[in-house]
């Protein structure tokens, strides 16, 4: 099982000629609602690549269409707690060049209780997996409890905060991030001892570096033209820990997932560009 103790917020999603300056206002060219948050777009990543996927996290009391997404995605909403705090959401701005600013208001997302925590990983155990990213609260709590019931914890070190991460570095199985991540790792922890760590370089692809041994892994990623680059991390990541989970190895693990982010960014959105496992069977088929 792939436990995922992850943000669910609702996204308010605005089309822009390009995203503004200080000071600038800017007339939207189209406007959405919709599902997203990391934890909620890598839970639907893993559903969609196959493998069964519990969602630990919190809604509001205006969040019921959110978890009702999730389910009909195939994502276990068994331990979604709703409380009276209001709904984490997000803001994203998304160019003509599909790039994007994301401003997060974290609510619900940031007031899971330590006793939801406990009974979400009671029946948790070695072979299980453990993802995280950095829009809840509890992640210290819960990286130290899954090791010790023996999973393997994945940790999306974003939006980053080096203390956060320096907190759950000691329980880490490995760890995600992308270039500017890697570098304010560099600039604000020096070198970082983990087991694991994969950096996504994006349009480039994405390197594994085996911390112990200095083996590294790279991996192209293919050529689309890309239309919203919202989610495609999560998208990579919930591939990646899906494949991993299963026994891939590493570089087929970050080929599986850098093939089903290409896929996305070719979509609009976050959670719904996410490809299924058929489309990205056909995808890397179609790349022979």
């Amino acid at each position: 099982m792939i436990y995922n103790l992850g943000s669910i917020n609702a996204d308010h999603v605005y089309r822009v000629p390009r995203l503004p300056a200080p000071g600038e206002t800017l007339h939207t060219q189209a406007y959405d609602r919709m599902l997203g948050g990391k934890g909620a777009n890598q839970s639907i990543a893993v559903a969609r690549a196959g493998s069964r996927v519990m969602h630990i996290g919190a809604v509001g009391p205006e969040g019921g269409w959110l978890v009702s997404e999730l389910e009909e995605a195939g994502v276990n909403v068994r331990h979604v707690v709703r409380n009276e705090t209001p709904t984490g959401h997000a803001v994203v701005s998304v160019d003509a060049l599909a790039e994007n600013s994301i401003i997060i208001h974290a609510g619900a997302n940031r007031a899971l209780g330590r006793d939801d925590l406990k009974i979400a990983l009671e029946g948790a155990g070695s072979g299980d997996w453990l993802m995280m990213q950095n829009e809840t609260n509890l992640q210290f709590e819960a990286a130290r409890m899954a090791r010790l019931k023996g999973l393997r914890v994945v940790y999306s070190a974003a939006p980053f905060d080096a203390q956060a991460l320096l907190k759950v570095s000691p329980f880490l199985t490995l760890l995600v991030v992308n270039e500017i991540e890697a570098a304010q790792i560099e600039s604000d922890l020096g070198k970082l001892t983990v087991p694991s760590m994969i950096v996504t370089r994006g349009g480039n692809g994405a390197e594994w570096c085996d911390t112990a041994t200095g083996k590294r892994i790279s991996v192209s990623a293919p050529t689309v033209d890309a239309m919203d680059t919202t989610g495609a991390g999560d998208t990579f990541t919930g591939y990646l820990v899906e494949a991993l989970a299963r026994g891939a190895s590493a570089k087929d693990a970050i080929f599986r997932a850098v093939s089903a982010a290409a896929i996305s960014v070719t979509r609009a959105g976050a959670s719904e560009a996410i490809p299924t496992a058929v489309e990205v069977d056909r995808f890397i088929s179609a790349q022979d």
